[in-house]
């Protein structure tokens, strides 16, 4: 007999324990050949005074199976508890978050009944590192980092999805005329990556008109690849478009590991009612299966769903009485799909993983040799006065090296030639350039500057240098 597969599970919190429960039945009866260590993450381990929701020991079980397989979580109220979410996607290399939204219509009521939407969510930069600092009385900051691996690996995972599954389009969605930097880089690796493809069509949308479109005409789109924050909401948005969140699971990929879960959440409110859609686990669960190569067992389960679906046989959730036969709650919809087991559905389209390997990658960062300077500084204040209190003291800073370019609140100038009618906060930014424009500037006079900047009295927050690369400006104009 083959050997079991040792898989980590996680029942998690809330409606957790019941769908992890439901799940792992119609996963015994069905076959799966799994060895399950479980492991106790979440709200319990916060609660225990552990601010990441999970135990060292637990990284251990993690790392040393093949798959981790979880249910939602409860991450507590208030300051001090970061997402376990992020967390575990970020310190796995768990790059590709792979969301699929299909329209099960006439069986599961939709507006699109032709939608078959794949996202792929980039899993560990941008605002989700979860980098912030209040900085003033008034103001708090979170950081968008948005790098060139980063952006390479989740755009080429996309592509290859799509070639190996036979897709014809891919997507990109940035916000890039206003994030010229973060999202432009992002929308500039999709214009690289997408040459290597000529077989597949791509586009690019900004993310507003973007989500417009998809929310309106899914059917418009095929795979879409985005940074994590617009990919986290916008999946739930295809999701429920597509006829519920419920019955969405996704799949979280990196090259030395892999996480299965529904994309919902713990629904604390309907846990121990026996009322929570286990559909979203239980078709994470597939993809698990077919990511340890158990073909055979994700399609017998997938097609029994499917003819469960088929039937009338409806969570809450999804209950329509123009459609649905039947109202069942979590633990009978379970034992209806192993019912199904060796059926196939006889008009939704059957699952169909026989040609199916594991999507990789294949990254090859580009290293991009640019020559780099450091031209200036930007320095940001705290000052609780008016910008009219502020402008000549900043102005009687007397530097041999540096001349102040601009002061602005919030992006917008107030210095020189602002508008007096523009609102101001406590924190002000206030830019240093090299006299003259003819860097470079070195870091030990960049440090005079700011000794200088302190001596008059400023209450320094932050700082940001100004680099130059390849002569061009490594960050934004001086409006803003």
């Amino acid at each position: 007999m083959q050997k079991k597969v040792p898989i980590t599970v996680a029942y998690g919190d809330g409606i957790g324990p019941e769908i992890m429960k439901a799940t792992l039945f119609v996963l015994q009866e069905a076959g799966a050949n799994i060895e399950i260590h479980p492991v106790e993450i979440g709200e319990k381990i916060y609660l225990q005074g552990n601010p990441t929701g999970i135990e060292a020991s637990t990284w251990d079980t993690i790392l040393n199976t093949k798959a981790f397989l979880k249910a939602p979580i409860t991450t507590p109220q208030g300051g001090g508890f970061k997402s376990l979410n992020v967390t575990i996607r970020t310190a796995l290399g768990l790059y590709a978050n792979v969301r699929p939204c299909v329209s099960y219509f006439p069986y599961i009521f939709t507006k699109h009944p032709k939608m078959n939407v794949v996202i792929v969510r980039e899993n560990e930069e941008d605002l989700y590192l979860g980098i912030e600092y209040r900085q003033t009385p008034q103001v708090c900051e979170s950081l968008k980092i948005i790098s060139r691996p980063g952006s390479e690996k989740i755009i080429r995972y996309a592509f290859e999805y799509a070639r190996h599954y036979g897709r014809k389009k891919v997507t990109c969605f940035t916000k890039d005329n206003i994030m010229k930097f973060s999202d432009g880089l992002f929308h500039k690796v999709f214009d690289e990556i997408s040459e290597h493809y000529p077989e597949i069509e791509k586009e690019h949308w900004i993310v507003d008109i973007g989500a417009a479109k998809l929310a309106d005409t899914p059917e418009l789109f095929d795979v879409v690849v985005m940074p994590n924050l617009y990919g986290d909401i916008l999946s739930d948005v295809a999701a429920q478009i597509s006829g519920s969140v419920g019955i969405a699971g996704s799949a979280n990929i990196g090259d030395k590991g892999a996480m299965f879960e529904a994309i919902h959440g713990s629904a604390p409110r309907r846990a121990g009612q026996d009322v929570a859609n286990p559909s979203g686990l239980l078709l994470a669960s597939v993809s698990m299966l077919v990511h340890i190569g158990q073909i055979e067992i994700a399609e017998r389960i997938h097609n029994a769903w499917l003819k469960t679906i088929e039937e009338g046989i409806h969570t809450y959730d999804i209950y329509t009485e123009k459609v649905s036969k039947r109202k069942v709650g979590t633990k009978e919809f379970g034992q209806s799909v192993v019912k199904f087991l060796g059926e196939k559905p006889t008009h939704l389209p059957a699952a169909n993983y026989h040609s199916h390997k594991n999507v990789i990658s294949l990254h090859q960062e580009k290293v991009e040799t640019v020559q780099r300077e450091l031209v200036g500084v930007d320095v940001f204040v705290y000052f609780p006065d008016s910008e009219k209190a502020l402008i000549p003291k900043v102005l009687s800073i007397s530097s041999s090296k540096f001349s102040l370019e601009l002061i602005s609140n919030r992006g917008v100038r107030v210095w020189p030639e602002g508008i007096p009618v523009t609102f101001c906060i406590d924190q002000f930014r206030c830019r240093f350039v090299a006299k003259n424009k003819k860097g470079p500037v070195s870091s030990q006079e960049i440090i005079s500057l700011l000794q200088e900047v302190a001596q008059k009295g400023f209450d320094i927050i932050k700082t940001e240098n100004l680099y130059l690369f390849d002569g061009k400006p490594g960050y934004s104009s001086a409006e803003g």
